[in-house]
């Protein structure tokens, strides 16, 4: 328990010290990320190491299901988080962030999905001729016959992994107000705090990878785009406003020292 706290006491301390910076540059980052690994990875100069497979255990195990980890960390955190000294309607109210995160995330996949319907065509390769298989009109369709999709491919994995991070930066302010005024904290939502930061190791990580390795620039960069362009919206726009979920508390008064 003590070496949890401890961790948190670290962790807590880093974020108050550096959030400032970290909202106002993260956006930048993101897009600097995926600009220098469509380079590198265009100019073909870094080796292929474990993570430039999908069968890597992250991607199978967490970038794949990352939706599902968000969830699974950030509904109880921000129960715990938002309740000290506050009633049930304001963090009924502020978990609603998550439907409203969960809306955006699952329209982006599937307008992606939809576009790389539209904009692509099936084919299949013999003797290396291509040879066109129209009659398969979705990517689903055209990979169960066997053959290949070649359709624009808007990266959901670009989208998904900068977009929890946002999401992750902002959800976790309250908590920082509960270490920096030393206030007693369970266990139990210590845990969910380190637990956060991990996973958003996790999703940079991968994010980093996903840059060096797959997909081309304007597929990464668009996946990207979409990701800011939702946090952006909500906590910057929309969430400033009565009839939204609200920033998380706490929130404000971290933006004045910041």
């Amino acid at each position: 328990m003590a070496a949890l706290s401890s961790a948190v006491n670290v962790l807590g301390s880093f974020w108050i010290r550096n959030m400032a910076c970290i909202r106002q540059w993260l956006p930048f980052v993101f897009f600097g990320v995926s600009l220098a690994g469509s380079i590198l990875k265009e100019l073909d100069v870094v080796p292929k190491t474990y993570f430039s497979s999908s069968r890597n255990i992250l991607n199978l195990y967490f970038v794949k299901l990352s939706w599902g980890w968000n969830l699974v960390l950030l509904l109880p955190f921000l129960f715990l988080s938002n309740s000290y000294n506050r009633n049930l309607i304001f963090v009924l109210k502020r978990l609603t962030s998550l439907v409203v995160a969960t809306a955006i995330w699952y329209s982006c996949t599937e307008t992606f999905y939809y576009i790389e319907d539209i904009k692509g065509n099936c084919y299949e390769e013999s003797d290396s001729v291509r040879v066109d298989r129209g009659e398969f009109g979705t990517k689903t369709e055209c990979r169960k016959a066997g053959f290949v999709w070649d359709g624009f491919d808007i990266s959901g994995h670009s989208f998904i992994l900068a977009y929890s991070s946002f999401l992750i930066v902002e959800e976790m302010v309250p908590m920082l107000h509960l270490v920096q005024h030393k206030q007693r904290r369970t266990a139990f939502l210590d845990a969910l705090f380190v637990g956060l930061n991990a996973i958003m190791v996790i999703w940079i990580w991968m994010f980093a990878c996903t840059s060096v390795y797959f997909h081309e620039t304007m597929q990464k960069m668009l996946g990207t785009f979409f990701a800011v362009l939702g946090w952006y919206v909500t906590y910057k726009v929309w969430y400033l406003t009565p009839f939204s979920p609200g920033l998380p508390p706490c929130h404000s008064e971290h933006k004045q020292h910041d």
